[in-house]
């Protein structure tokens, strides 16, 4: 089973290559979505003073991270938290995440249900 993993990949993505993978093309993205899209997603969690802050594992359609939630993974931001110490705590929890999202789709134990991930 193809599937196309998009982890650090900074484009919008074609409609050609999510019609050959239907459902099959993964990112991830450092920040709770549908919070802080696109660039700079921990400066921004700093900016609005959130106090929890995170990654998302989300199935790619064509707009800007907007596609259906996977799955989540919540890290808080400390007071003193600069975009290198939040990103760095962040980071660990993509590298545990993305792994367990991957298993669950080679599985085929994930299905889209209008915008939400059903695990089954």
């Amino acid at each position: 089973m193809d599937t196309v993993v998009l982890a650090g990949y900074m484009r919008i993505v074609t409609g050609e290559l999510l019609d050959a993978f239907p459902w099959r093309v993964v990112n991830i993205h450092p920040a709770l979505l549908p919070s802080f899209p696109g660039l700079h997603a921990q400066r921004q969690a700093l900016q609005y003073g959130v106090r929890y802050s995170g990654c998302t594992v989300h199935f790619v359609d064509e707009g800007l991270d907007s596609g259906p939630i996977i799955l989540q993974a919540v890290v808080p931001v400390e007071p003193d938290d600069s975009e290198d110490t939040l990103s760095a705590r962040i980071l660990k929890e993509e590298h545990r995440l993305l792994p367990e999202a991957l298993q669950l789709l080679a599985k085929e134990r994930l299905a889209v249900v209008g915008r939400r991930v059903i695990i089954r």
